[in-house]
Parts: structure tokens; C-alpha cells; sequence
């Protein structure tokens, strides 16, 4: 394990401890541990581990030692192992309750003997947690709307999740003799912010289907096979995740990918545009809409058209490629039907309207590889998980030019927010980086926050020292939706704001964005040209897709920032990435497409 590894262990065990009503400074010794090891560098750590001279920090005695050395050399805690096991699932599983904390829930089980969601929810309902010191009647109202949020969100799992689900499986199919061809399917490929279930399409003759079914029923993480056929097969996963796998002939598998890719309304409006040519498409295929059968026979006979690729798909119906993420029935039809026209000198395109947005020709969606770097990004200084010198190493390896540093303000006390002492620090410390070269060009900001009146929490004065200020909210999550809107306005309306950080404040599948009325604070950043972030977070994705393509259309300029807690944070930026496909971003409309000269001077015309 590495150090940051090895910290995050000695915090789960700081956490379980507490669950069990530990020590407060054996707790304590633990979590503080964890800190020291994400404020090392990187290189002192190993080297003190090569050395022995890990005992010599304040903090590390010979039991704490023993267990880092132990997990940096094999990876595995018999201590820790055994802590874990000590606690019921259900208990851990409070800890995603919103406002529960270890001792909160140490309370429950002791007072109550609550020791899952399930026995929490009962609890409150019968008021009983309203009684219990340091609950409350608001407090209580509060964990069943965070019982209600978690029973809803759970059928649906974050598409980087997902992701990390599906991929392997993909690649193992793939790597099967009986296949021929296999691909992720469904709002996965999609790339929406959420997934409800993945679906597999595979391509193989039918006397290898069971073969495929067999090794994919016998997946290591299915706990459940809920349904087999001959070309079909129904799993869920331990994490509750649900899978589909369908085995369909080679000739078929354009047409079933398709089908299994796009959402309903896109599927509606292409089956109607193949209608008025006189075709019928389907799962099966491309068939002529006259005669007798049903698609799936006529395709079977051998009537449909053929297709090798989803291009040769769109082109039989007169379109340009549509990428998948633009698959969801928001007038991508009828700008693919424009893009097509232009492509092959028809008949020339006009201006048209499809729900009040403009069509044109299809851009070319932005990607990961246009990227130069990022602005919202955290280190140790905060609640970071990584120090300066080793964020700026992991930004270099990415073949970044540049790595903007925004730590959190002082405000922010549980984030460990920095004063305006410690923030000068950090600022001379990214000059003296830069002076020393050798890695990607640092940038000095601040992730200041916009307190409840609009107001920054640093003066003008320190603001002016750093490079970039991305501002956001933290706090006063409960404002009217005029009051957040007025707050959000006014910040943005400071000359020293460069950014808007992720824009509602919402927490997919754990918190619903705060009120705020999105198209006064979005008119507030053209007018200022202020930039708004998409919070590349798999947690946030923020500012939504759905309102990115009418908003960049009227100038406004997005950064794709992960809000990196730690170095593995920074690839988080890929997430972003496919979001703004989804909201049909250009590289034009980025900010972090553009090199150091460019990004420098959009920041001066700013000022």
C-alpha cells in the first residue's frame, strides 16, 4: 500500500472504533496518524519506511507503527480486519445516513439497539429518536428524509460505479472464443450522471450462447442469477446493481446496440424516420416496413439492411453519427440530419428549432485529450489527501501544462480552511514551486466561500494575490430560492470571482441540489464572464448536462474541474469530460482546452 492508501485505513479504523465507543485518544491516534501520513511527501515516507525512522514523528508510537509498517509492506491488518468484522453491515451502513456520524450512531445502538437503516426508520417514525439528547424533533425529520433519499437513490448507482462494474466484464467477453463482438449498452454508454442497470449485447452464434451465459452467470460478483435462457441472462451484482446480457447473431449486433444505447424518445423518433422511407428499425434490424412478418422473421429471412458500424446505421437513414451520449430524443435527429446534409453537399442547411434550441451542424464534441489541466483541486493544506508538490506530480504524469491549487477557505472549519496566513503560505510556496520548474506550471487560487449575504470570505486584498478564485457555497443550504439566487448573483458580480464552483450543491444519490434559480445565476456569469464550473466529481457532475448546450450557445464559458481530494482525484476530469459531451460542449467552450498563454489571457480580458 501506499501512504495514502494506508491513511485512509487507519481513518476507517479511527471511525470503527468510535462506532464501538473506544478510547477518544486511541481514536484520536488513529485519525491523526492518517493526517501526518497525507501531509508527508510522498518520498519522505518511503524513505522513512526503508529507514525505520517512522517512530521518530510525533504521534507514530510503537503500535502505530507496527500497523503502517505492516500495511506498507503486505497490504493486509489482521487488527483491522477483525475491527471490521466486529460490526454489523447494517451499522456501517448508517454512516451513509446523512447527518449520522459515529457517535451519533454509537446512541442509537446503545439507547435504542439501532443497528440498521431499516431499525432507524422504525425508530424515528415512532418518535423515539426525537427524544433521545441531542436529537431533537429537526434532527429526526432530517435522518428520514436522508432514509427516504437512500431508499430511492438505491435502485440507481453513480456511472463511475457502474463503469468500474462493467468494464472488466466487457473485456472478458471479449476475450472469449465463442464472441465476436461485445460492448456496454444502455444509459452506461450514454454516460448519464446515474445508471439503473447495465446491459450487455454480444455477438455469437447460437451455439455458443450457452457457452457466453455460462461464464457470465459464474461472474465472482454475482450474488443472484434472477433469469436464463438460451440468449438471454438476468444478474445482481452484491452491490445491488443489475445486469442484462443478450447474445444475438453478428448480423443483428449494430441493430441490438442501437437499439440498447439510445434512450426511448430517441428511439421513437428514429423508428419514425425509417417509417417515412418505408422501413421498420428495430433491435432486429432494418427491414422494409411492407410485406409479411414481423422484423424479427424478416431480419431472420435475411431482408435487412446491412450494417457493420452505428454509421453505416445513420447513414442508411440519412444522418451523420450520432455519439451515443447525444442519443436521448433533444433534437440531436434533426441536427445529425443537418450535419449529414452539409457533409455531403445537399441540399443547404437553415437555421431551424427543436425545443427552443438551435440547430446546427454537429460540433465536434470536446474530449479528454483536449484537456491542459484544471483549477479546482485540493491538498493536504485542507481537506485534501495529497500535498502541493505531489498533485503537481500527478498533473505532469497526466501531460498537464498546468494544475490550479484552490483550497478551501477559512469558513470552511471542517474542511480545514485556510486563514489568510496559511494561504500566503501556500501561494509562496506555488511561486517557489514554479521557480523551481521541473513539472506542470502551478496556479494559485482559492475555493473561497460565498457566506449566506453574497458575500467572499476573503477581502479584495488577499483575493488579489492569487491567480483565479473559484467561489462556491458550503453553508445555509436552506436559503428560498431567492436568497440563494441573490447570494450566488452577488458573488458572481465580484471583479475578483473567475469561477462559479459546482453551481446547486447537489450530491447524486445522497443530496438534492439546493433552490436556485439556474437561468438568473447563468445570465449573472455571461454577464460578467465569469466561468462555470462542471464539477467532474462523480458525485456532483455539476452544472447539470441538460442545461450546458443552450447556455454555451449564449457565451457561457465552462472549466471541466475534478475537485481532486487526492492525486487518483485528477482522472475524475474523464467523467466531466463525457458529461459535457452529453451537454454538446466544444473545446471552444472550455477553458482548460486552451494552453497557459491562452487561459492567462482570457483571464486578463476578464479584468
Amino acid at each position: 500500500m501506499n501512504k495514502n492508501e494506508i491513511a485512509e485505513v487507519l481513518e476507517e479504523i479511527g471511525t470503527l472504533m468510535e462506532l464501538q465507543g473506544e478510547n477518544p485518544f486511541k481514536t484520536r491516534a488513529y485519525q491523526s496518524g492518517a493526517r501526518a501520513l497525507e501531509a508527508m511527501e510522498a518520498d519522505e515516507f518511503v524513505t522513512r519506511m526503508a529507514a525505520g525512522t517512522l517512530g521518530e514523528l510525533k504521534g507514530f508510537g510503537e503500535a502505530l507503527v507496527d500497523k503502517v509498517s505492516k500495511l506498507y509492506a503486505t497490504g493486509r491488518l489482521e487488527f483491522f480486519d477483525t475491527l471490521r468484522a466486529q460490526i454489523p453491515d447494517g451499522v456501517i451502513a448508517l454512516l451513509e445516513v446523512p447527518g449520522l456520524g459515529p457517535k451519533k450512531i454509537k446512541a442509537l445502538r446503545e439507547q435504542l439497539g439501532v443497528e440498521s437503516p431499516e431499525a432507524l426508520g422504525e425508530a424515528c417514525r415512532a418518535g423515539r429518536v426525537a427524544n433521545l439528547a441531542g436529537f431533537g424533533e429537526k434532527t429526526q425529520t432530517k435522518i428520514l428524509e436522508g432514509l427516504a433519499n437512500r431508499a430511492a437513490y438505491g435502485k440507481r448507482h453513480r456511472w463511475w460505479d457502474a463503469r468500474a462494474v462493467a468494464e472488466p466484464i466487457v473485456e472478458g467477453l471479449r476475450g472469449l472464443a465463442q464472441v465476436r463482438r461485445a460492448e456496454a449498452a444502455g444509459s452506461l454508454r450514454r454516460n448519464l450522471e446515474t445508471v439503473g442497470d447495465l446491459d450487455f449485447i454480444v455477438a455469437a452464434r447460437a451455439e455458443d450462447a450457452a457457452a457466453v451465459t455460462d461464464w457470465f452467470c459464474a461472474l465472482p460478483e454475482v450474488k443472484e442469477v434472477t433469469a436464463r435462457g438460451g440468449t438471454k441472462a438476468s444478474v445482481r451484482f452484491a452491490s445491488g446493481l443489475q445486469a442484462d446480457l443478450r447474445i444475438v447473431p453478428e448480423e443483428q449486433f449494430v441493430f441490438a446496440l442501437h437499439h440498447f444505447t439510445g434512450s426511448k424518445d430517441h428511439n421513437v423518433a428514429m423508428r419514425q424516420r425509417a417509417l417515412a422511407r418505408g422501413l421498420s428499425l428495430s433491435e432486429w434490424g432494418l427491414v422494409p416496413d411492407a410485406g409479411d412478418g414481423t422484423a424479427k422473421e424478416k431480419a431472420e429471412r435475411g431482408l435487412s439492411l446491412r450494417a457493420e458500424s452505428e454509421a453505416e446505421l445513420f447513414a442508411h437513414l440519412e444522418l451523420a453519427f450520432l455519439p451515443p451520449e447525444l442519443r436521448e430524443g433533444l433534437g440531436e435527429i434533426e441536427a445529425a440530419e443537418m450535419g449529414g446534409r452539409k457533409a455531403n453537399d445537399q441540399s443547404p442547411t437553415t437555421n431551424g428549432g427543436v425545443g427552443g434550441i438551435s440547430l446546427q451542424p454537429l460540433p465536434r464534441l470536446v474530449e479528454l485529450a483536449d484537456l491542459r489541466g484544471a483549477f479546482h483541486n485540493h491538498t493536504t493544506e485542507s481537506d485534501g489527501k495529497a500535498s502541493l508538490l505531489e498533485m503537481r506530480a500527478a498533473a505532469t504524469a497526466l501531460g498537464w501544462d498546468y494544475l490550479g491549487i484552490a483550497d478551501h477557505s477559512k469558513s470552511s472549519v471542517q474542511a480545514r480552511g485556510l486563514d489568510e496566513s496559511r494561504l500566503a503560505a501556500q501561494v509562496a510556496a506555488t511561486h517557489a514551486a514554479n521557480a523551481a520548474g521541473g513539472g506542470a506550471w502551478l496556479y494559485a487560487g482559492t475555493e473561497c466561500d460565498i457566506l449566506p449575504d453574497g458575500r467572499l470570505d476573503f477581502d479584495d486584498e488577499v483575493l488579489a494575490t492569487l491567480d483565479y478564485v473559484v467561489a462556491s457555497v458550503h453553508s445555509a443550504f436552506t436559503q428560498s430560492e431567492d436568497e440563494m439566487t441573490a447570494r450566488i448573483v452577488r458573488a458572481i458580480e465580484h471583479p475578483r470571482v473567475s469561477m462559479l464552483g459546482h453551481a446547486t450543491g447537489r450530491l447524486l444519490l445522497r443530496r438534492e441540489a439546493y433552490k436556485v434559480d439556474l437561468a438568473r445565476v447563468i445570465d449573472a456569469a455571461i454577464a460578467n464572464r465569469v466561468i462555470v464550473e462542471l464539477n467532474a466529481h462523480p458525485s456532483r457532475l455539476d452544472l447539470d448536462w441538460r442545461l450546458w448546450r443552450r447556455a454555451a450557445e449564449r457565451g457561457l464559458m465552462c472549466a471541466i474541474n475534478p475537485d481532486a481530494h487526492n492525486t487518483t482525484g485528477l482522472r475524475h476530469v474523464e467523467a466531466g469530460v463525457r458529461v459535457a459531451r452529453k451537454g454538446w460542449l466544444t473545446a471552444e467552450s472550455v477553458l482548460n482546452t486552451r494552453d497557459r498563454e491562452g487561459v492567462e489571457r482570457w483571464w486578463r480580458e476578464r479584468r
